[in-house]
């Protein structure tokens, strides 16, 4: 059985636990404190980050390599585009929403960060989002008509914006509205933890 070592906060753990409800199959998933982190995941990741998953010998940590490993090992429902020049595509989208999006979420989710840290954090996020936002003015997801794993990777983030005290615009309203249809999926309900649900008035 596949174990899964999840931040009770963390979006990158949110993002694995999406695919692994979506996925329906059996699993476990180990709570972790991400500010009280316990020592076994220092021997799993070196790193000492999560999430990390393991199954049998095998242990895995960076959430999108997870999820890949996921969505090959269990294919139904398959979340990344079976037409290999799609799956190009959505891999080149993942590499942007990280280099784009979520390194400015690593600086929010840092408890060390200063506040100008921060209040730049929020703002390149707020103007990506704008930005990514025309994809959606016809699109229901970011690839298009079927939600993927990108859109996987993007939910835990917009699932933050309060809680990271972003503002968007109006010219954001296509990007939340495709949000709002991802956090309806049974699976993206099912995979919040208590912290996360209480992110969202």
């Amino acid at each position: 059985m596949m174990v899964l070592y999840s931040g009770l906060t963390c979006p990158f753990s949110q993002r694995c636990r999406f695919v692994l409800f979506e996925k329906g199959m059996d699993f476990e998933i180990k709570d972790v404190d991400v500010f009280n982190m316990p020592a076994e995941i220092a021997t799993l990741n070196p790193y000492n980050k999560v999430p990390v998953l393991v199954e049998r010998d095998l242990v895995l940590y960076e959430s999108n390599i997870i999820n890949e490993y996921i969505d090959e090992r269990f294919p139904h429902p398959q979340l990344m585009p079976a037409d290999p020049v799609m799956r190009g595509r959505g891999r080149l989208v993942l590499y942007q929403l990280e280099k784009e999006l979520f390194v400015h979420v690593h600086t929010l989710e840092n408890p060390t960060a200063t506040q100008k840290e921060q209040d730049a954090a929020r703002k390149a996020i707020a103007n990506t989002l704008t930005a990514l936002s025309k994809r959606f003015e016809k699109n229901k997801y970011v690839l298009g008509e079927d939600f993927s794993m990108i859109d996987v990777a993007l939910a835990p983030l917009l699932w933050r914006l309060e809680h990271y005290e972003i503002k968007l615009g109006k010219a954001a309203t296509p990007i939340l509205k495709a949000a709002e249809r991802v956090f309806q999926r049974p699976a993206f309900i099912d995979a919040l933890t208590p912290n996360e649900k209480a992110m969202r008035r």
